[in-house]
């Protein structure tokens, strides 16, 4: 298969996407668009200079700039406006179920209240659902860097909103924030009937992982890379066919591997683990999901084969129904038979 035909071939496969930060798809054009509508002053003086800093070395410095972006989001007409956008660009990429990530204590620092980061965001999904079929799911994730009991407050927020979230997360800064210290909160969550995924393994090392298993008793993996570190981990992932929720562009900009080639997701797949891919925060990491798998496809080779059951996985891993994902993968199966043909 050659090149364009492997581009082609991701384009045209139905796919889902589980690890995006709605937060992370704000391109800088709607960024300077919704600031001086709400005349927020931004420490960028054009798009082009925001743009320029979008060059990071680590995740603290890519933190410092995707906290300042989410600064200009104030009303309910802003968080549709960030989430429309983004269902407008997977649209495009035949991407037809997404769960996102949003951080309330971002905004509710900042005096908006929970409801209107919610509404906003929810009511663009069910207006997207309407135009292209796109199904969806609504993660709330805590920020780590801040302490359990933050998190703990943001969770008693969310319960006013619980139809319209199905789990919470755990995201932002790993290094010294292990998933351990909001073992409280997480257990109070899954009283109240969130399921629970957490990033993990993706700066931070293979105990981490394993905190998010046992402490979190988390239904994903966010990342997982050095999951890889622990091989006992790596029966333990294929024995709970965990999924890990991988963003090849992601770590890549963040260093989180030195280059491509020397991505593990090659190694996940022949080693049986429920891998999948996914952009993370797309505005700031150069792609969005269709990108993401050309990317790590031309890198390491993947055949069809290989990009077929990244898709399938994807539906796998999701939290829809049984049947549905029957559904979805047997599109990803037609598809694939029919580009055989």
């Amino acid at each position: 298969m050659n090149n364009t035909s492997k581009k082609d071939f991701i384009q045209g496969i139905p796919k889902a996407e589980l690890h995006l930060h709605i937060e992370g798809t704000f391109e800088p054009e709607l960024m300077f668009e919704i600031a001086k509508r709400n005349h927020k002053k931004i420490k960028y003086n054009s798009v082009e200079e925001l743009k320029k800093a979008y060059n990071f070395d680590n995740l603290q410095d890519f933190l410092n700039i995707y906290y300042e972006g989410a600064g200009v989001l104030m009303k309910e007409q802003d968080f549709y406006d960030i989430t429309w956008a983004y269902l407008e660009k997977i649209s495009s990429q035949n991407v037809i179920h997404t769960e996102i990530f949003f951080d309330p204590q971002t905004h509710t620092e900042r005096g908006i209240p929970f409801g209107t980061v919610i509404n906003g965001i929810n009511e663009a999904l069910k207006e997207g659902q309407k135009k292209w079929g796109i199904s969806f799911k609504i993660i709330m994730c805590f920020l780590r860097h801040l302490e359990e009991s933050a998190a703990m407050k943001a969770l008693e927020e969310a319960l006013d909103y619980k139809n319209m979230i199905t789990a919470v997360g755990l995201d932002s800064s790993e290094i010294g924030n292990p998933p351990s210290k909001f073992q409280r909160v997480f257990e109070r969550a899954r009283k109240k009937g969130f399921l629970t995924v957490a990033h993990a393994g993706e700066e931070g090392p293979a105990e981490y992982v394993w905190e998010a298993l046992d402490v979190l008793k988390v239904s994903r993996v966010d990342h997982g890379n050095h999951s890889l570190d622990d091989e006992n981990l790596v029966q333990e992932l294929i024995k709970r066919k965990m999924p890990l929720t991988v963003c090849p562009l992601s770590n890549l900009k963040l260093k989180v591997v030195k280059n491509l080639q020397k991505h593990p997701l090659k190694t996940m797949l022949q080693k049986g683990l429920l891998a999948t891919i996914n952009s993370d925060d797309p505005a700031y990491f150069g792609g969005y999901v269709n990108e993401n798998y050309w990317a790590i496809a031309e890198a390491l080779n993947l055949s069809e084969a290989e990009i077929a059951t990244l898709a399938k996985n994807s539906f796998k891993a999701s939290f829809l129904y049984e049947k549905t994902k029957r559904e979805m993968i047997k599109g990803v199966n037609d598809y694939h038979r029919q580009t055989m043909l």
